[in-house]
């Protein structure tokens, strides 16, 4: 038996349990997890020896962690306005519109803060997006059979039929989102969002106030 290998993944187990429990929620517990804690691992040593790419602001010492934030605000910019282009000539009245309809059409039923939180959305926005679609009729509710208390919503013939109409348009949106990556380089974007995703999720679903949102996380994850 190969002692000195049982060793060392007990280690790098060790190191992964210690990591999940420092960042909740960072990576689930699992086999699947540790082999992504794995590989993240190791792409992040290997990024050590890559040259750092410029940003605009760079030399006047802007930081990385600026540019990221930028960029990503950026992006959601250009992603709304294709997908204000996509929905036209459509029943939608938002991309947030169809969004909904589109999580419904793939998990199925669930209530109404399940879909909420399934698109990072506060309680109020959301409510009134799901009351629009609701006088639309793209969407309907009933009552929960474990729940009488609680509606479970999902969706309509009427929203599959609306939603079917603009797909090809929806799809065409996304591609051109995507601009001019590569498989490998989309890839590797969808892990890095995915990685920031786990990281941003579990704070969201907190409901820290807002006056307290930065100095709680920071105090616990940065200092």
């Amino acid at each position: 038996m190969n002692y000195p290998l049982i060793k060392d993944c007990m280690t790098l187990l060790e190191q992964f349990e210690s990591d999940v429990e420092t960042h909740p929620n960072s990576y689930p517990a699992t086999i699947q997890g540790f082999k992504t804690w794995i590989s993240d691992k190791e792409k992040g040593e290997s990024a050590d020896h890559i040259e750092d790419p410029y940003w605009e602001g760079k030399e006047n010492g802007r930081t990385p962690e600026s540019a990221i934030s930028t960029l990503l605000v950026h992006l959601n910019r250009y992603a709304k306005t294709y997908s204000k282009s996509a929905i036209s000539d459509s029943e939608f009245s938002t991309q947030e519109d169809f969004i909904y309809l589109i999580n419904l059409k793939v998990f199925g039923e669930m209530t109404k803060m399940a879909l909420i939180k399934k698109n990072i959305h506060e309680k109020p926005v959301g409510m009134l997006i799901i009351t629009r679609l609701l006088h639309q009729g793209l969407i309907e509710q009933t009552a929960s059979d474990v729940d009488k208390r609680s509606k479970l919503i999902r969706i309509s013939e009427k929203g599959l039929l609306v939603l079917e109409r603009q797909m090809e348009k929806i799809r065409q949106a996304t591609q051109i989102v995507a601009g001019d990556l590569s498989h490998n380089e989309k890839m590797e974007l969808i892990r890095i969002l995915n990685k920031l995703d786990r990281f941003h999720y579990p704070i969201f679903s907190r409901n820290i106030h807002s006056d307290d949102l930065i100095n709680t996380v920071y105090d616990e994850y940065f200092i």
